[in-house]
């Protein structure tokens, strides 16, 4: 028996225009929605994926954007077919947040600051509902009881920045949830969160769903999570949609070159390759910009890279012969609890707790974990961005830990950082040329800054961005671009050890996968030594020649990065291990065999 259509979007066109010319963002699309069906849209930034969304919401800002064509119909609870194209402001507002809600995909600017997580959830119960303030309470709490958020009351009566990321991110599923929507739409609801969050996430919809019998429409540019959660899968590329079926048919035989790229950009876990495919492997432009396309399979384009056995048993014996570039040694790092009007310190939470390990030239050492595992805090530690509590960390056979202010900046010279956030990393105020020769200026690297320019247009060049960057600004760029800034700004100063903390979390997995190419075509050319610092395990077992699993402040398992992923010894690494998003075709299988055992 066929579902009950809930949304039909039909020749959809959305336009933005700016300086004189006009972008469609959104190209004459067509799909339609099911009750109980989960339908995926994947591409990368600029796609097209959001703009579809924030018009099926008839969020478009309008100036600069407007839709210009097409229809969105929309089955309502009343079984009344209506144009949300055409429909009133005030109708809209009456369909919006109560029949179709939204999960958007950064919860921390999503959510009111000012107001607690209870008080957000209410105020969208009494806005549709008519319910007294107290009724609205009870509701709210139940919904947090549905979303399996911890102590509930608690929750209700915290701000936004007193709760994790993950727990922020069930707020905004119960407040989409507190209205018994027909449709959900969640845009990246899961980037940033770690695989372990990110799984109970999709649990958590895949339950609602079921309870509710909602359709979903769960936008991405990760494949793999589409393979957990989706029915149908829509690919998205500039505008239009390039390739749409059923998730099993997308992911057995990807018939577009772009669908084709999406897949092989992931890191795979079975093997070990020398650098990740890329979109470009699978679709080039000739000089006339007529697309020429790669007949291979992604299975064969992966299989021409991979690293043998015996290619890396010889990489490590080079390796390990050496003397320790960097030595940590019972490092702790706590900070404390200060309670009453005076600051009296209470109580300290241990950061990082007794860790030790060696780090060894040209090797890239691996730091996997939760959110608040400890991994950033000991990155900031060695570099004594953050003091030590206690032990000892020696860099180059020289003990730094009590250096002195002047001698330690001098050192970082030698020890660069590039952080998670590019953007926030970046002063807006000066121009990219300002922020990569500015700290070769404080270290007096070459002589003036004529010479200086010309190192900064080389090393821009190296991060593939072209000398027409060099006068701009940070937010006229891509986050993947601005990353490579972030990377050229530490490459200026011609380090011998970079530690990079969750430098790809918040990137397209096509843009990551170049930037983590470049990370290690870079650690080749000029001999880096890298920690590598990320709550993805997959893109940690691709960098990794070992690994570290953080947990609470502790290292729960050491060693070999592939002998870690195959043989985990440790209960908390195996719930790492599980909960990434594989996208194999037997997983595939089970899950659509599971759902329809709920049908």
């Amino acid at each position: 028996m066929a579902k009950e259509i809930l949304l039909e979007v039909k020749n959809l066109v959305t336009e933005f225009r700016s300086d004189g010319e006009t972008v469609k963002a959104v190209d004459n699309i067509s799909f339609s929605l099911s009750r109980g069906e989960t339908i995926g849209i994947v591409g990368e930034s600029g796609s097209g994926k959001s703009a579809t969304a924030l018009s099926i919401m008839r969020l478009i800002p309008n100036p600069p954007g407007k839709i210009t064509g097409g229809e969105i119909i929309y089955h309502s609870k009343s079984n009344v077919p209506v144009d949300i194209v055409t429909l009133l402001d005030k109708d809209m507002r009456k369909l919006r947040g109560n029949e179709i809600a939204m999960i958007f995909q950064e919860p921390m600017t999503s959510l009111n600051p000012v107001y607690t997580c209870g008080d957000q959830v209410m105020e969208a119960i009494l806005l549709h509902q008519k319910c007294s303030k107290e009724e609205a309470k009870e509701k709210t709490l139940a919904l947090f009881n549905e979303v399996q958020l911890p102590r509930p009351v608690s929750i209700f009566e915290r701000y936004p920045h007193q709760v994790s990321g993950g727990q922020k991110q069930r707020v905004m599923i119960a407040m989409a949830m507190s209205c018994n929507p027909n449709i959900l739409i969640a845009d990246e609801p899961t980037t940033a969160l770690d695989v372990t969050v990110q799984a109970t996430i999709l649990d958590l919809m895949r339950k609602l769903q079921r309870q509710h019998d909602m359709g979903i429409v769960f936008i991405t540019h990760d494949l793999g999570v589409i393979a957990e959660l989706a029915d149908k899968v829509m690919v998205m590329y500039k505008g239009k949609i390039v390739e749409q079926g059923t998730v099993l048919e997308i992911f057995s035989n990807p018939q577009h070159p772009y669908t084709k790229g999406l897949l092989a950009c992931r890191p795979p876990l079975n093997n070990r390759l020398h650098l990740l495919p890329t979109v470009a492997d699978f679709m080039k432009t000739d000089d006339e910009g007529n697309m020429i396309e790669n007949k291979e399979s992604v299975s064969d384009v992966t299989q021409r890279l991979v690293i043998t056995k015996e290619e890396r048993i010889n990489s490590q014996k080079k390796l390990y012969v050496q003397e320790p570039i960097l030595q940590v040694k019972n490092i702790k790092t706590y900070f404390p609890i200060k309670e009453g009007i005076l600051g009296k310190v209470t109580d300290y939470v241990p950061a990082v707790d007794d860790v030790s390990f060696d780090v060894f030239p040209g090797e890239t050492l691996g730091l996997v974990g939760e959110s608040g595992c400890g991994k950033t805090t000991l990155g900031r530690t060695i570099l004594r961005l953050i003091e030590p509590t206690a032990g000892q960390i020696v860099f180059d056979g020289k003990d730094i830990t009590n250096i002195g202010f002047e001698e330690m900046r001098a050192l970082r010279k030698d020890i660069q950082i590039i952080f998670q956030d590019p953007y926030s990393s970046l002063n807006p105020r000066i121009t990219v040329s300002q922020a990569i020769m500015e700290p070769m200026q404080v270290h007096g690297i070459l002589g003036n800054d004529i010479a200086r320019k010309r190192q900064v247009l080389d090393i821009l060049h190296r991060v593939n961005m072209d000398k027409s960057h060099f006068y701009r600004y940070p937010h006229e760029f891509s986050g993947g671009q601005r990353q490579r800034i972030c990377i050229a700004r530490a490459l200026a100063l011609n380090p011998r050890f970079i530690i990079c903390d969750e430098s790809v979390s918040a990137l397209d997995v096509s843009v990551q996968a170049q930037v983590l190419n470049l990370l290690n075509e870079l650690k080749l050319e000029f001999d880096f030594t890298y920690i590598f610092i990320s709550h993805d395990l997959s893109v940690v077992k691709f960098m990794s020649d070992r690994m570290v699993v953080m947990k609470k402040g502790k290292i729960e398992e050491i060693g070999d990065a592939d002998e870690i992923y195959n043989n985990p010894k440790r209960d908390y690494t195996k719930k790492l291990i599980s909960s990434i998003p594989k996208g194999e075709l037997a997983d595939i299988q089970a899950a659509m065999d599971k759902k329809k055992a709920f049908i």
